[in-house]
């Protein structure tokens, strides 16, 4: 939980200087610096899968967050200071202050305690954190309820072949938990009125022992965080303020999308409690195949049937490109079946912008029924070619 100023009780435990690599004296550039660095080596978008990178990406943002921020590092600076330097609360010891900070103040380096607690202007600092952390503090108070994220949304949608290489813009209906209608999200039936929770005392979190005298602030069973309770509970929610809501939303698939891909479309999963932000749509997409291209990666693959005059003497054809004008394909005398020509230019839409190629196979064609002349002229082929037999190195490489 953070206070008014931001300031979050598991700041104790954490060494944000190290998670970036820097020292507790870098500069403000030298912060940010080292944070870019990080942040691009381990950002889920780059990392697909890598649960590590993805975590580790977390906690560089939480660091970032607070030394980045001068008034946020100036408080964490003065929160680990006194915090590691003997602050054991419930102990005793040291004046007044009742926190065991010893002589000479907070271990002796030169923190007031009465100034760590002393409230900034009437609200936050301090004295309201050590009251989150030890469960006590100079005064309880109403907070505001949290703000949280939406869930994500899982989807998937088909799409034509050639749609996946031009782009599209899908319908989706999706089904997703949003606020109760009856309710409105407040958990209570309507015409009803809250009271104020008696658990947390409005406060919305109750304090939760840890062991070591220590205690940590969890959100309250009771009014889940809400601060309010109802007597009688929503008959359409039963009290938790969520429903279902369906919806129709308008996505975005890019162009060059592959089978199979998952495409994340940012603020378009399930609204956020509390004024909290919109979680994300995932989609996976499926792309439905072409009677005549494949492809493969970002080029686009074609077979091509040919004659076997066309191989051997050669020939100039002409084949489709998809969406595009067709080319001439030159088919040099000698060419092998199966051999794979490449024309630029005519494939699917990188990410970049760009084009991949056309990656066009010839592949003979061995007519079913021959007429009598096109039957005599290859017998004659036949014939001509009778002391040249194809299979002689067949025998001798296979050691017969």
């Amino acid at each position: 939980m953070a206070d008014n100023d931001g300031i979050r009780p598991d700041w104790a435990q954490k060494d944000f200087y190290n998670v970036l690599g820097v020292k507790k004296d870098a500069g403000a550039d030298e912060i940010k610096k080292a944070y870019r660095k990080l942040a691009r080596e381990n950002h889920p978008d780059s990392n697909p899968g890598d649960t590590a990178k993805h975590e580790r990406f977390k906690q560089v943002a939480e660091a970032y967050d607070v030394v980045g921020d001068p008034d946020k590092r100036k408080k964490y600076d003065e929160f680990r200071a006194a915090y590691g330097s003997g602050f054991r609360p419930g102990f005793g010891g040291g004046g007044t202050s009742g926190y065991g900070f010893g002589q000479g103040g907070a271990g002796g380096q030169g923190i007031n305690l009465e100034d760590l607690l002393r409230d900034s202007g009437g609200s936050g600092g301090f004295g309201d954190m050590f009251g989150d952390l030890f469960g006590g503090g100079a005064r309880r108070r109403t907070t505001r309820p949290r703000a949280t994220k939406g869930a994500d949304v899982e989807s998937s949608a088909t799409i034509s072949f050639t749609d996946a290489l031009d782009g599209v813009t899908i319908s989706l209906r999706l089904t997703t938990e949003s606020a109760c209608d009856t309710c409105s999200g407040t958990g209570g039936k309507p015409g009803t009125k809250p009271h104020v929770c008696a658990q947390c005392e409005g406060t919305g979190y109750v304090a939760a022992g840890v062991g070591g005298g220590f205690s940590m602030n969890e959100t309250c069973p009771a009014c889940g965080g809400r601060q309010l309770v109802y007597d009688q509970p929503c008959p359409t929610c039963h009290g938790n303020g969520r429903g279902a809501s369906s919806r129709t939303i308008q996505a975005r698939i890019p162009a060059g999308v592959k089978d199979g891909q998952r495409i994340r479309l940012r603020g378009k999963g399930a609204p956020g409690e509390n004024g909290g932000p919109a979680g994300d749509l995932f989609v996976t997409v499926k792309v439905s195949g072409h009677r005549v291209f494949g492809r493969k990666d970002d080029n686009l693959t074609l077979d091509v049937p040919v004659g076997f005059d066309e191989l051997a003497l050669g020939a100039e054809i002409r084949i489709p490109t998809l969406g595009g004008s067709p080319v001439t394909l030159r088919v040099p005398a000698g060419t092998p079946d199966g051999r794979t020509f490449r024309v630029r230019g005519k494939g699917a839409t990188k990410a970049d912008g760009s084009k991949g190629d056309l990656l066009a196979t010839v592949k003979v064609q061995v007519p079913a029924v021959l007429d009598a002349d096109t039957r005599a002229a290859v017998e004659a082929y036949r014939a001509a070619t009778a002391d040249k037999p194809l299979r002689a190195n067949l025998f001798t490489q296979a050691g017969a």
